[in-house]
């Protein structure tokens, strides 16, 4: 597996993430009251907003105010009114687009001096130059100083500023989208999206330039692409024809596309730029090294190759009830087929392969065991401490966690492995879940932080087998407790927690805004899918329906819901 992303921001995972503010290299605590994001997600409108440059004698409050408002505009004349606002070699330095703080009203408070004005910034988000998402923890504030100066004429200037966009939720909302780059499982039968926030204004560019770039650090281990290394956009930008929905992709050196595998690299592009507002088809041209597209381009002919989405688990949710393993078939309780009976087993937690061929749970709370077949008992596969609940990759790898062995990789036939995590020295994993396309890993832990959701990618061998997981990136930050994790869809989380009130389900995007579902009393399980699903302490069976948690009827004694994977 290769790694070819050019880097327009150092760092990566959560080490690396581009601070934006002037004091934002002190670090944020993961507890105290919650705080949610209200960020919405929507498709760009061509809205023009305007900003005014400076007023005359304006003072230097007013300046650092009218340069916030004409940057969060700036996309319409690419921050010349802004600019307008700096002085000195700020003018020429600022980077705007060096990474974005998503945040709420700035609390202004005195300064000694009077060219100088200092703010409190109320952090909901951060997003780097790269588009990377990272939601902030709760009550997460830091400090911003405007250095101005004044010119010939007196008037104030800014002469020292941050880096970046610092901007509110409702102008983030207004100017960016989120939108996944898509790259390969190891095996090429898998499309892994790396989910990017990138500006609406050009943004059939912005997408194509990214997936060139490769993916994203925490994620490059995990993941292959078929675009080939050095391949350049020709004339810098994707040509989107309004009239017919045509985006055309002009790629160079020629030599290097026209040989890459052309099935892939049509699918990753085709896939990348499937959600860009106006484009309803790609063509892709392989042009010469200061060649033409229009002249000298060789189009790209051929049909995508057809690869698989980690998609919502789908079929009929299954559950414990009375030492019987049950599914929901058409409101039905109905046992499944092919299980023996949990009598004597203190069964917790079960689990299936996508494709159903492989069954365990865990015999108490420390013991990871086949499920019974009428013919055949369980049969132990791991013994630890305090396991996590298990999860089955598609290569036929089941995960868990143990207080004493950390994450632990299990598969009939093949040695147990310690799958190795520097960055879980010192936490302990509460829950893990593999994504369907076996690219990554997502971790509830705690340690004397509080509690992280972790999303991380897996490294594996020729084989399959699993080696260790990356540093990963940070989701959910806006949660104080959690419990248990499933996957929704390919980038979503479903995590049984608490941000704000009682327990509830929530989804967490990998890269994106966390969103509480409606509380529901006393929720003990969870089952994400295209239908998410809970149990709770008297031992109902609830399912989401029209933003309501509504009861299935006639079912009692539930508990550990689950979907495959």
């Amino acid at each position: 597996m290769r790694s070819h992303r050019v880097r327009r921001a150092q760092g990566g995972g959560l080490a690396g993430l581009v601070l934006l503010l002037a004091s934002a290299c002190a670090a944020i605590p993961m507890s105290g009251p919650p705080q949610k994001s209200e960020i919405k997600i929507s498709t760009p409108a061509d809205i023009q907003v305007l900003a005014a440059g400076p007023a005359e004698d304006a003072t230097p409050q007013e300046i650092v105010d009218g340069f916030l408002a004409a940057s969060a505009a700036g996309f319409s004349d690419d921050f010349d009114t802004a600019r307008e606002y700096l002085a000195g070699a700020a003018k020429v330095k600022w980077q705007p687009l060096s990474g974005q703080v998503v945040a709420g009203p700035i609390a202004w408070a005195p300064s000694a001096s009077v060219a100088e004005v200092v703010g409190d910034v109320p952090v909901s988000a951060r997003v780097d130059g790269d588009g990377q998402y990272v939601e902030a923890p709760p009550n997460a504030v830091e400090s911003v100083t405007f250095d101005l100066v004044q010119d010939d004429s007196d008037q104030w200037r800014i002469s020292g500023l941050p880096d970046g966009l610092i901007l509110r939720d409702q102008d983030f909302e207004r100017t960016f989208q989120s939108t996944p780059i898509y790259f390969l499982s190891p095996d090429k039968t898998f499309l892994v999206p790396d989910t990017r926030w990138l500006p609406k204004k050009n943004l059939q560019t912005a997408v194509v330039q990214e997936l060139l770039q490769g993916p994203s650090p925490w994620l490059s281990d995990a993941v292959t692409s078929a675009i080939p290394e050095g391949a350049q956009l020709d004339a810098e930008s994707v040509l989107l024809n309004r009239d017919d929905g045509v985006a055309h992709v002009g790629l160079s050196p020629l030599l290097a596309v026209t040989r890459a595998d052309t099935p892939l690299l049509l699918a990753q592009i085709n896939e990348s730029l499937r959600l860009v507002p106006g484009v309803g088809s790609v063509e892709v041209t392989a042009v010469p090294a200061g060649g033409n597209a229009a002249t000298d381009g060789v189009p790209l002919v051929g049909d995508p190759a057809k690869l698989d989405h980690g998609t919502a688990p789908a079929g009929n949710v299954e559950f414990l009830q009375a030492d019987r393993l049950v599914s929901l078939s058409r409101s039905e309780v109905v046992p499944v087929g092919g299980v023996g009976t949990l009598e004597g087993l203190d069964a917790r937690s079960p689990a299936v392969s996508a494709d159903g061929s492989l069954r365990v749970l865990l015999s108490g709370p420390n013991t990871l065991v086949t499920a019974p077949t009428p013919e055949t008992p369980a049969h132990a596969l791991f013994t630890g401490g305090s396991l996590a609940a298990p999860s089955i990759d598609r290569l036929g790898w089941t995960w868990t966690a143990s207080s004493n062995d950390g994450i632990v990789a299990v598969k009939a036939g093949s040695p147990t492995v310690s799958v190795l995590a520097d960055w879980l020295t010192g936490r302990i994993v509460r829950a893990v879940r593999v994504s369907p396309d076996g690219t990554r890993l997502a971790v509830i832990s705690s340690g004397a932080d509080g509690v992280a959701i972790q999303v991380s990618g897996i490294i594996r061998d020729e084989s399959g087998a699993p080696q260790q997981i990356g540093d990963g990136v940070r989701a959910g930050a806006s949660m104080v407790d959690a419990t248990s994790v499933v996957w929704i869809d390919e980038s979503t989380l479903g995590v049984l927690g608490r941000s704000t009130g009682n327990i509830a389900v929530h989804l967490v995007p990998v890269s994106g805004p966390t969103q509480s579902l409606p509380e529901v009393a006393d929720p003990t399980g969870m089952a994400g899918g295209i239908v998410i699903y809970v149990t709770t302490l008297d031992g109902s069976l609830r399912r989401y329906v029209d933003t309501t948690w509504a009861p299935v009827a006639g079912v009692t004694g539930a508990s550990y819901p689950s979907y495959p994977g």
